[in-house]
């Protein structure tokens, strides 16, 4: 799945298919009439990870190393990712009517920033509120731990993932992506039955935004293995979703946008999940 970077010399179009028409038949269909999903920006624990699923050296994990996740803080280059993309954002798929962040630092934080580039008045009638359901998918007793530490902990893991695979294969004491699923089923009926007819932002992570796009777009659990092994999406990144009422349902374009400098997409990006 390719990544469309929108190059900053060019200013975000507006989002024209928005009209009063197609309020009312989202909001007939239950539907919000726009569903803005972003990956929070660039986290400490993003660059101490390198792209692993485990951190390759305690060197590498001391940067973090105690630091519970949902007090993970951005980057200096996050905050630079999100206060960049918050104008672009606001102006290719704003005003916004409610936005909810996981709760997590990182998210919470990006949200902020995202909307701090908004005009004032706007941004003011934004109702921001924070679900549990879009909190990062629970790694386990392996959060912490380096590959090696790894290994000799849980000697049979790499066999498990090779039979289970990356959607249905559950860390030790954690939740699998199929897990996130249920709850984002969840979340995202709580919005349809609360935002019909709305545009919404939703600030959440990796593996949690990799299973809303499944739901929302009716993937199946091999196409979603797929997407999910293959495709991209990097920090701070946008998919918007707008209901088509041909469709009956919310369609997105097929790649995230990146709004900020291509600078500032760092190279572990392809390898980063969380």
């Amino acid at each position: 799945m390719p990544v469309r970077a929108v190059p900053a010399s060019r200013p975000s179009p507006p989002n024209h298919r928005v009209t009063p028409a197609l309020v009312r038949a989202a909001r007939a269909a239950g539907r919000p009439v726009s569903l803005t999903l972003v990956r929070h920006a660039e986290s400490e624990r993003n660059v101490a990870r390198k792209g692993r699923r485990f951190f390759a050296t305690a060197d590498d994990r001391a940067a973090v190393a105690g630091v519970a996740d949902h007090r993970t803080p951005l980057t200096a280059r996050g905050r630079r990712q999100a206060d960049v993309s918050g104008p672009r954002l606001w102006t290719a798929q704003g005003p916004f009517d409610l936005a909810w962040h996981s709760g997590y630092a990182r998210t919470r934080e990006t949200l902020e920033r995202l909307l701090a580039g908004a005009p004032a008045g706007p941004r003011a009638r934004v109702a921001v509120r924070h679900h549990l359901f879009l909190r990062e998918r629970d790694t386990g007793y392996t959060y912490d731990m380096t590959e090696r530490e790894v290994r000799r902990a849980f000697p049979w893991l790499q066999a498990y993932w090779d039979t289970y695979g990356p959607v249905f294969g559950r860390p030790p004491g954690g939740e699998s992506l199929a897990d996130v699923a249920k709850r984002g089923y969840l979340f995202l009926n709580m919005v349809f039955r609360e935002a019909a007819g709305k545009r919404v932002l939703v600030v959440s992570h990796g593996g949690t935004m990799w299973m809303l796009r499944m739901l929302l777009e009716r993937w199946s659990w091999d196409e979603a293995e797929r997407h999910y092994t293959t495709g991209v999406i990097p920090q701070c990144s946008v998919t918007p979703y707008v209901f088509d009422p041909a469709a009956g349902r919310l369609t997105a374009p097929p790649a995230p946008l990146v709004y900020y400098a291509a600078a500032d997409l760092r190279e572990a990006a392809a390898g980063d999940r969380g």
